[in-house]
């Protein structure tokens, strides 16, 4: 049994819940609806929903059909072979509330490599053609909506027949355990892990997947690809090969070292990820923008600078973990805070928290980048429609509550050296102002 600790008040938290368990799934339909049927269109597509009601929708929802089924069958098995078999360095990850330290093997960027260079080459070669994925792209999203359904309730069984570490447990409410799931670190087998395979192998996988997919689809389309185009592909996927060069350090954040495997996490990844987080690139297929060189330029070199700094931040504080402290972060000595803490086993444990560098402007600053990042891949579509920019909105509120989250976390688990941290650090995500 696991203690159930809420953030927000409990008719925030349930309700919240059972939104997002009722509306994220048709929300991935009306977004791929509305790019790539309805011109980007929101009017359009509430027009035809309010014209036509919910038969509206279920006119428009796509059946999931055999060749997505395949699409998706022939992708989760390349990436869990390549997960599996290609070779990479030994990494343990933090140390979990019960004391226990998952180990992994860390050959993210190898996959990464070997998947763009596959599906470019059978793009080349005309083995397979990637528009293919673009002309099926709601049935795909159909399929995965049902499936990572039922995926998420053979991991909630999982967690209560057989939970691979000690790291699992029930809240006592069946909601709750389904949306935030039983499990930590789940496994299949001593190997497999489920959250590094829906996380990264598959979800931020076909992120970069996606974008290429796009391309190669705007180009049938056009003849050409835009430059604004250019501008979001490029930008997303060398944020996505930033996230694989840095994917060891995935393993130590929020969405892997605190949240179970469950609604929120897994089928996020394996749904929500494709659809939403891909979704400025799906819009610009079929509505491209010529920006010019000088305006594509700028956007560009903005969008590249906010990654590094994303990067940057990340960086800095793996090196600090990893050397103790005894490193240098801006050319001086760090600044930190030794917090004393105790595992629920009763093993006393120490961290160090880092107040310099990066890390001494905000508790979560790695946030403004990231934001600002995603601005700058959203804004090659310009101002013709609202849609490209939802997953800008959506990340502000995802890591505004993460950050809060995360911080109500600390606060429990470090008392009073949190309150210090926060004295030395007083703002959460923008200094100065939040």
């Amino acid at each position: 049994m696991v203690e159930n600790k809420l953030v927000h008040s409990p008719l925030i938290t349930y309700g919240s819940m059972l939104a997002l368990l009722s509306f994220t799934p048709p929300f991935v339909i009306l977004m791929w609806y509305t790019n790539v049927h309805a011109d980007g269109s929101i009017l359009k597509t509430f027009n035809h929903l309010r014209e036509n009601g919910l038969q509206g929708l279920i006119d428009i929802w796509p059946k999931p059909t055999a060749i997505a089924g395949k699409l998706i069958i022939c992708y989760a098995l390349f990436e869990a072979a390549l997960q599996l078999l290609l070779p990479g360095k030994t990494v343990e990850g933090p140390i979990s509330p019960t004391g226990h330290r998952p180990v992994y093997k860390a050959n993210g960027m190898a996959a990464y490599a070997v998947t763009l260079i596959t599906y470019i080459s059978l793009w080349w070669f005309g083995i397979f053609n990637p528009a293919i994925v673009y002309d099926h792209l709601g049935e795909i999203l159909s399929t995965l909506i049902f499936g990572s359904l039922v995926f998420c309730v053979l991991l909630y069984i999982k967690g209560h027949v057989a939970p691979s570490s000690t790291d699992s447990g029930s809240s006592g409410n069946i909601i709750v355990d389904f949306y935030w799931g039983m499990e930590l670190y789940p496994r299949i087998g001593k190997h497999f892990d489920i959250k590094v395979f829906t996380n990264c192998r598959f979800g931020m996988m076909s992120w970069a997947v996606l974008a290429v997919t796009y391309c190669i689809k705007q180009h049938e389309e056009y003849g050409r690809v835009s430059d604004s185009m250019l501008v979001n592909t490029i930008l997303m996927l060398v944020y996505v090969t930033k996230f694989f060069w840095w994917e060891a350090g995935y393993w130590n954040t929020m969405d892997i070292a605190h949240d179970r495997a469950g609604f929120y996490i897994c089928w996020g990844c394996l749904v929500w990820v494709p659809s939403i987080y891909t979704s400025p690139g799906m819009y610009l297929v079929k509505q491209p923008v010529n920006l010019g060189l000088q305006l594509a330029l700028y956007i560009l070199v903005a969008g590249l600078l906010c990654i590094y700094i994303n990067y940057d931040c990340d960086r800095q504080r793996q090196e600090f973990r990893r050397t103790n402290g005894k490193c240098t972060v801006w050319g001086k000595t760090p600044s930190k805070i030794v917090a004393a803490y105790t595992t629920t086993s009763g093993e006393k444990k120490t961290s160090l928290l880092l107040t310099s560098g990066w890390w001494g402007l905000a508790r979560h600053f790695h946030y403004v980048p990231e934001i600002l990042a995603a601005f700058f891949w959203s804004v090659p579509a310009l101002f013709n429609h609202f849609i490209p920019y939802f997953y800008v909105i959506f990340l502000i509120i995802l890591l505004l509550d993460r950050a809060k989250r995360d911080d109500d976390r600390c606060k429990a688990k470090y008392g009073k050296y949190w309150k210090l941290y926060c004295e030395k650090v007083p703002y959460r995500v923008i200094p100065g102002i939040y």
